[in-house]
């Protein structure tokens, strides 16, 4: 790199530096995180875990409360329990698979309880409420509910919500919203899930 090139580019990371200093000095606010991870591409679970991973990293106490999933090996339970990660899980899988609205109903309601004595708990600093957007948007949990137990939470607890189509409630009451979009995915070619990288 010539003498100049490097002068100019000096002089752009300089001026890069100084912008994100001047931002860092005024995120002066410190509160508990509402997030949202949603949309249609694969890797919000992914994303989700992958923070709650962070925060036990960290030191912090998480919990987490899956809805949709079913029975099945899951990786990052089986990961995340060994470190003390406590879980509630709606256990019926999809509802294509069980055609069972009612008992899906209520299997929901089972977690959703479990999840409100974790959004209850101050010594929780993380909880993770996975594919919870699915459980709003087929009306097994009411969306009140879920505002409520949301607002009324320790100040202290940071909650990460994940799944398709949040509710726009949902959107609006979060700090930090990521959307997942769906470019390319294996399965649409007909490759299998695979062990250790989709579930």
């Amino acid at each position: 790199m010539t003498d100049l090139k490097q002068q100019n580019h000096k002089k752009r990371q300089q001026k890069l530096k100084e912008q994100v200093d001047s931002r860092i000095a005024a995120a002066t606010a410190d509160k508990a995180l509402l997030l949202v991870i949603t949309g249609n591409g694969k890797g919000k679970s992914t994303a989700g875990f992958g923070t709650v991973a962070r925060a036990v990293g960290h030191g912090l106490k998480a919990a987490v409360a899956q809805f949709i999933k079913g029975s099945w090996d899951c990786g990052e339970r089986n990961l995340l329990q060994q470190h003390g990660v406590e879980f509630a899980v709606m256990n019926t899988g999809f509802t294509w698979d069980t055609q069972d609205r009612a008992a899906d109903i209520a299997a929901a309601e089972q977690v959703w309880a479990k999840a409100e004595q974790f959004l209850q708990d101050d010594s929780i600093q993380l909880v993770l409420l996975d594919e919870l957007t699915y459980m709003v948007s087929y009306h097994y949990i009411d969306l009140e509910r879920v505002v409520k137990a949301l607002n009324n939470r320790p100040t202290t607890q940071h909650v990460l919500i994940t799944g398709r189509a949040a509710h726009r409630t949902l959107i609006e009451m979060a700090d930090t919203v990521s959307e997942v979009q769906s470019i390319k995915h294996a399965f649409d070619a007909g490759i299998q899930v695979q062990k250790g990288v989709d579930w």
